[in-house]
């Protein structure tokens, strides 16, 4: 009994190991302070892969504070999923429209 019982601690303790490095994985990045380096840049709601982004929320002008994090956001086909630090939310824009990376 008492061999089964360090078992079932020793399993138990395996899988809160696990679970807490899975939550750590998914945690959130904060993400890396940039700008809209294009005239303008459309900024939509959502991505999907079949169709491309949809759900245009607004147009970003040039300077626009925004946020992404290069290896940690995903980009779809020159997609970036983007923050815009003007009205707190996130959306997809063209990559090649973000830079001046850590300007502000």
């Amino acid at each position: 009994m008492r061999r089964l019982l360090k078992a079932g601690a020793a399993c138990l303790l395996a899988v809160g190991l696990v679970t807490a490095s899975s939550a750590a994985a998914q945690a959130v990045v904060v993400p890396t302070h940039a700008i809209n380096i294009c005239q303008s840049a459309s900024f939509y709601d959502n991505y999907d892969s079949a169709g491309g982004p949809y759900g245009l929320k607004r147009v970003l002008g040039y300077g626009d504070k925004i946020g992404h994090t290069p290896g940690a956001h995903p980009v779809y086909n020159g997609w970036a999923a983007t923050f815009d630090f003007g009205p707190n939310d996130w959306g997809y824009m063209r990559i090649e429209c973000i830079g001046g990376y850590n300007s502000w």
